[in-house]
């Protein structure tokens, strides 16, 4: 299949949280005054559709499977899902306590939800004063009493609560517990799953006084114990002339760095690996060849993986996200030390 390359924007979903908000604005201001609380766009969901470019009114379910590998990139085949989810939430109220599974896991016993754990992180873009979220078991905290906390509606009590501020990063693997507060506006990457297992919800009820389901048995299973991983990422940030470079995390499920600029910059895919571009604040134009294609907030754009070079041309302060799937992180790894990244800040970006 020949297509032509050129950078190609998703349409959101939008999905309706008890925890959501009535107004999305600024970051997508026609959603306002909405008589039903949202939570969550999906950007690059299964059922999420091409605005524009080759794949034009598919979804991104049914164009990842014709992609040819010059989108794809070399590293990458288009079997499955999508790999990545992109996601913006908006909280009102916390979050279910809850925990995710792990790829073996899932596997296991998630053969209708995809067969697909889920390691996530998130960057917060901005956050009411005094906001937190919980994250982590508290040292000691072991099977039996957790069990007993569910029980005894006193789970809060056993996860560590963290302060949490906007720009802030943290990195979820699978197995850990954790809760999203009230207050925030973050976005989320994340493997392309939505298995999610409750354990608390507040004894929230519907419009029909139904609670939300919990997953008890299953959290059980797949919870960390013991030594907690991941947290509040310490990122590294180099400056490449106009270009303020910021490295979060990398995993085998994701990269993702943060750029933020004011002038023009000029950057290159590599045919490895597509990436996914998301604007969080600024406007602008992408330029790749002949083309012209004007960036707004709160969208994502797919970057073939063999589009070659192209500039991104600010009308105004702007901050992307940048991610991918890595065909290699010792490849990566490579990248970042030659930039200047030392061995000690590379054990805090790296999650192996």
């Amino acid at each position: 299949m020949i297509v032509k390359l050129r950078p190609s924007r998703l349409e959101p979903i939008f999905d309706a949280r008890p925890w959501g908000v009535n107004s999305l604005a600024p970051l997508f201001p026609e959603q306002n005054n909405l008589k039903e609380k949202i939570g969550e766009a999906w950007l690059t969901g299964e059922k999420c559709r091409f605005a524009d470019g080759p794949f034009a009114g598919s979804t991104l379910g049914e164009a990842w499977a014709q992609m040819p590998v010059e989108c794809t990139g070399t590293k990458l085949r288009p079997e499955g899902a999508f790999p990545i989810l992109v996601k913006f939430i908006f909280t009102d109220d916390k979050l279910s306590v809850q925990v995710h599974p792990d790829d073996d896991y899932a596997s296991q016993h998630e053969k209708q939800a995809g067969r697909r754990g889920k390691t996530e992180m998130w960057y917060f873009v901005s956050a009411r004063p005094r906001s937190e979220i919980l994250f982590g078991l508290k040292p000691g905290v072991e099977r039996d009493s957790f069990r007993r906390a569910i029980d005894d509606a006193t789970v809060e009590n056993f996860v560590v609560r963290v302060p949490t501020k906007a720009r802030d990063a943290i990195f979820v693997p699978a197995g850990t517990v954790h809760a999203i507060g009230a207050g925030f506006v973050l976005c989320e990457i994340q493997e392309q799953s939505d298995i999610t297992y409750r354990v608390y919800d507040y004894n929230r009820r519907n419009a029909a006084g139904e609670t939300r389901a919990l997953h008890i048995d299953k959290a059980m299973d797949v919870i960390r114990f013991g030594e907690q991983e991941g947290g509040k990422i310490e990122p590294v940030t180099i400056e490449r002339g106009p270009l303020s470079e910021t490295y979060l995390a990398a995993c085998r499920y994701f990269v993702t760095e943060h750029w933020e600029f004011s002038e023009s910059i000029s950057q290159k895919t590599s045919p490895e690996h597509f990436d996914l571009l998301i604007s969080i604040a600024g406007r602008g134009l992408i330029e790749t060849g002949e083309e012209k294609i004007a960036y707004a907030p709160a969208q994502v754009w797919l970057m073939p993986a063999a589009l070659g070079a192209y500039q991104i041309v600010p009308q105004e302060r702007t901050e992307f996200l940048r991610t991918f799937v890595p065909g290699g992180l010792d490849e990566y790894v490579r990248q970042l030390g030659e930039r200047g990244v030392s061995e000690s800040q590379l054990t805090q970006l790296v999650h192996k």
